[in-house]
C-alpha cells in the first residue's frame, strides 16, 4: 500500500510502499477514501525537518541536555549514532482520515464491516485504528465534509473548556481551518462570534461564512474594534487558534477580555503570560489537549476502555460524533475550506503547494477506488540471493523493528555478515525503512510468513516481552534457531514450557536458543574475567545501574506486558555476575523502595552463590542522567576491580595491571551476535549455556513474586 512519510533529518516528504498494517484486538482495518492535510501541524513538521541540527536543537532545548548527558556517559560516537538513528527513521504523517471498514478485530462491539468512518488514521491507503478513535459517518454527509471532523473536534474541545453560554461573545484568534470551524461551531452554540487574523484572504472567507471579522495589520486597532463589538465590556472568552512563536495572541486576548474572562489555547504560540494583565481581571488560561478526553491515554486509545458517560460526557470519540451532527445540520460549512484536491500519487505536489501558499486552508488527498489488496508482505528486492545458500549458513529474519532492533541488533547482525531475509513489524513502516537500509529481501506485517519461510533458519525476536515465549516456542517447533532480546519470558509457566522443549528426548535435533545477554561479551568484561579466574578466593560484587526514570504508564512497567524492569532489565546484571563467578546461584533476595508503580523499579538484589561469593545489584530509577549508567566493582584478596560504563576498567592491588579505557562504549553487542552466528555455522554448543539462561530467569521470577 502507499503511505506518506517524512524524514526528520532532511524534511523530505516521500510516498512509499508498505505492507498492510496488522489488525489487533479492539481495532478496525480501514480502506481510506480521503485524508486532509493539516496546514498547521504538517507545516510545523516540515519546517522542523528542513532545519539543520543546530536549529533543531534550539527548537527542542530539553533534548540538548539529554544529548549532553549521554555524550558524557556513553561517549560521543555512541551519542552521535543514537541521534542520527532517531532522525533517519521516517515518521507517518496525517491524522484526518475517512474510509470504509474492511475488517474488525476481536472485541470490537459497535463497528461493522462496510461502515464509513472518520478516524485519526494516517495518510495511507489502509490504516488500523482503535474503535475509540472512529466515528460512523451519517449517510447524508459526504467524505469531503467528514474529513474535517478531527480538526473540528480540536476546536470543539477548546470550546468545551471555555464553557460558552447562549449570547456570550467569543473571540476566535487565528482563522485557519481550526479557527474557521470553531467560529462556526460557536455560532451553532448560540454565541456572538468575532474573528481576527493577519491574513486578509482568511478574513474575507470568514465574513462569507457569517463571522464578524477584523483584519490585523500594522495600522489597525483591533483592541478598540473588540470593545466596540462588546459595548465596551470586553469579550467573554477567547479561543486562540493561531500558530506563532510569539506570545502576542495571549497578551491581546488578556487585554480584550472582560473581568473573569476565559482564554483557551488550541493553536501553537509562545506562552509567556504577563501577570498584571491576568491578575487585575482574574482571567483564566488553559491549554486544550487535542480532540478531547482520552487523548494519549493508553487505556482509552489502545486498550479500548471507554470513560463512563455519566462522568466524562465528551470523550474524543463523542466529540467526533458531535461534530458530525453539526455537519449534518448544515450549520458548519466546509466546502470553502478546501483549497486544493490532489490524488495520493501527487502527494509531493500537495505538500509543495502547502508550503508555498500562505493562505492555504485544507488540502484533501484522494485515494483511488481500486481493487482491494490485503497482501501483508512486500518484496524489497526483485531477485533474492538465498536460493543457493547452504543450510548451515544462518539466514536470519527479524520479528520486531523497534528502537533496540533499529539501533543495535540489526546493525550488529549486518556488520557481522549475517544474511538478512525478512523483517516484520505491526505497522510496516519501520520495517520497510530498516529493510531497505540493511538489505533485507522482504518486509511483512504477518509473522507467520517468517515461521513458514523455507529459507529462514534463524529468527531474531525483538518484540514486547509478553510475546517472547510465544514466538520462541513457535520458532523452535518450526526448527528455527532463536536469538531473543531479553527477557526469555515473563512468567513461570512460559519458562517451564520452554524448558520442557529442551528436555524432550523425542526431539532429536534441537535448534539453538540464545538470549541477548550481551554484556558478558564486552571486551572489558572478557579482560576482567581473565583476572578473576586466577583468583581462587570468594568474591564480593557490587553492580550499580543508574537506570533512569521511566513513566509508570510505559509498557515495560506493566507486569502483564513488560514484566517490570526487574524481569526486563535486571536480568542482564544477574547473568553478567553469574558469568564472572562461574557458579550457580544458591540464594536470591530483593529489597525495594515502595512507590506508586505496580512493579517497583528502584530496588537492590542480594545474591549468594554456591561458591560462597556474594553480590548486590543496585537498580535505581531515582538518580540523575548526568551520572554514569552502569558500574561494576569486585572485591577479593585485597584486590579491587572497577568497570565504569563499559568504557573504563581499573584495578587496585593487582600487580602489573594497567587501566584500560575506550573512547566509545562497547557493551558487547557485536561480539554477542557473532558468537550466535558462529555457533550456528559450526553446529557448536550455545554461547550461553542453557542452564545459565534458565537459572537466571527462574531466580528472577521467584524473587519477583
Amino acid at each position: 500500500m502507499k503511505q506518506i512519510v517524512q524524514y526528520l533529518s532532511s524534511g523530505e516528504i516521500a510516498l512509499i510502499e508498505t505492507p498492510i498494517p496488522k489488525l489487533k484486538k479492539g481495532q478496525v482495518l480501514i480502506k481510506s477514501s480521503k485524508t486532509l492535510l493539516s496546514s498547521g501541524t504538517e507545516k510545523f513538521l516540515i519546517d522542523f525537518g528542513k532545519s539543520n541540527l543546530v536549529q533543531k536543537a534550539l527548537k527542542q532545548p530539553e533534548r540538548v541536555k539529554d544529548v549532553l548527558y549521554k555524550t558524557k556517559t556513553d561517549g560521543i560516537i555512541n551519542t552521535v549514532k543514537s541521534v542520527q538513528s532517531k532522525l533517519d527513521e521516517p515518521i507517518p504523517l496525517g491524522y484526518c482520515n475517512v474510509g470504509t471498514i474492511l475488517e474488525v478485530g476481536e472485541g470490537v462491539k459497535n463497528l461493522k464491516v462496510g461502515q464509513r468512518v472518520v478516524s485519526n488514521g494516517y495518510h495511507a491507503e489502509y490504516v488500523v485504528v482503535s474503535e475509540n478513535l472512529c466515528a460512523v459517518i451519517p449517510s447524508d454527509i459526504s467524505d469531503s465534509t467528514a474529513v474535517f471532523t478531527v480538526l473540528a473536534s480540536i476546536g470543539l474541545q477548546g470550546i468545551r473548556l471555555i464553557k460558552p453560554t447562549l449570547g456570550e461573545t467569543i473571540l476566535v484568534s487565528g482563522l485557519g481551518v481550526i479557527g474557521l470551524l470553531s467560529a462556526q461551531l460557536l455560532k451553532f452554540n448560540g454565541c456572538k462570534v468575532l474573528g481576527i487574523d493577519p491574513d486578509k484572504k482568511k478574513c474575507v472567507l470568514a465574513e462569507e461564512l457569517g463571522i464578524n471579522t477584523f483584519h490585523l495589520n500594522k495600522e489597525s486597532e483591533p483592541f478598540q474594534w473588540c470593545l466596540n463589538n462588546t459595548n465596551h465590556l470586553g469579550v467573554d472568552g477567547v479561543l486562540i487558534a493561531a500558530s506563532t512563536k510569539s506570545s502576542e495572541p495571549i497578551d491581546f486576548a488578556a487585554k480584550v477580555s472582560r473581568i473573569r474572562g476565559r482564554i483557551v489555547l488550541v493553536g501553537v504560540t509562545g506562552i509567556e503570560i504577563k501577570r498584571d494583565l491576568f491578575y487585575k481581571k482574574e482571567l483564566s488560561f488553559q491549554v486544550s489537549c487535542s480532540y478531547g478526553p482520552g487523548r494519549y491515554d493508553k487505556n482509552y486509545e489502545q486498550l479500548g476502555h471507554d470513560y463512563p458517560i455519566g462522568y466524562v460526557r465528551w470523550t474524543e470519540k463523542r466529540n467526533f460524533e458531535a461534530v458530525l451532527h453539526a455537519f449534518a445540520s448544515g450549520c458548519v460549512k466546509t466546502e470553502k475550506l478546501i483549497s486544493k484536491n490532489y490524488p495520493i500519487d501527487f502527494a509531493n505536489d500537495a505538500y509543495a503547494y502547502l508550503m508555498k501558499e500562505k493562505s492555504t486552508l485544507g488540502i484533501v488527498l484522494d485515494f483511488p477506488n481500486k481493487k482491494i489488496n490485503l497482501e501483508k508482505i512486500n518484496n524489497l528486492k526483485e531477485n533474492n540471493n538465498l536460493v543457493n545458500l547452504k543450510n548451515q549458513n544462518p539466514v536470519l529474519s527479524f520479528i520486531g523493528a523497534g528502537n533496540y532492533a533499529k539501533r543495535i541488533l540489526i546493525p550488529s547482525f549486518s556488520k557481522a555478515g549475517a544474511e538478512l531475509n525478512i523483517i516484520s513489524s505491526e505497522q510496516g513502516l519501520s520495517s520497510v525503512f530498516l529493510g531497505n537500509k540493511f538489505g533485507f529481501n522482504k518486509v511483512t506485517t504477518n509473522q507467520e510468513e517468517i515461521f513458514n519461510d523455507k529459507y529462514t533458519n534463524s529468527i531474531v525476536i525483538a518484540t514486547r516481552h509478553d510475546s517472547h515465549a510465544k514466538y520462541i516456542l513457535k520458532a523452535l517447533k518450526n526448527g528455527k534457531n532463536v536469538f531473543v532480546e531479553k527477557p526469555l519470558c515473563i512468567n513461570l509457566d512460559e519458562l517451564n514450557e520452554i524448558n520442557s522443549f529442551f528436555s524432550n528426548k523425542d526431539i532429536k535435533r534441537k535448534p539453538l536458543l540464545m538470549v541477548g545477554f550481551n554484556r558478558r561479551f564486552s571486551p572489558l568484561i572478557t579482560l576482567l574475567k581473565g583476572y578473576l579466574d586466577n583468583i581462587l578466593s570468594t568474591k564480593a560484587y557490587i553492580y550499580t545501574c543508574n537506570a533512569g526514570f521511566i513513566d509508570e504508564k510505559h509498557w515495560t512497567q506493566d507486569p502483564l506486558v513488560g514484566g517490570g524492569r526487574l524481569l526486563g532489565e535486571a536480568c542482564h546484571f544477574i547473568d553478567l555476575i553469574m558469568f564472572l563467578e562461574s557458579s550457580p546461584i544458591e540464594e536470591i533476595r530483593k529489597t525495594c523502595i515502595p512507590d506508586s508503580k505496580v512493579s517497583s523499579d528502584t530496588f537492590s538484589i542480594q545474591l549468594k552463590f554456591e561458591s560462597g561469593s556474594i553480590a548486590t545489584v543496585h537498580y535505581f530509577s531515582n538518580g540523575h542522567k548526568s551520572y554514569q549508567k552502569e558500574k561494576l566493582e569486585v572485591f577479593s584478596e585485597q584486590k579491587i576491580f572497577q568497570m565504569k560504563n563499559f568504557r573504563v576498567l581499573k584495578a587496585w592491588g593487582v600487580k602489573g595491571f594497567k587501566s584500560k579505557s575506550s573512547f566509545s562504549q562497547d557493551k558487547g553487542q557485536l561480539s554477542c551476535v557473532k558468537s550466535f552466528l558462529n555457533a550456528i555455522k559450526n553446529s557448536s554448543d550455545p554461547p550461553i549455556p542453557y542452564n545459565h539462561i534458565f537459572q537466571v530467569q527462574k531466580k528472577l521470577l521467584e524473587v519477583n513474586n
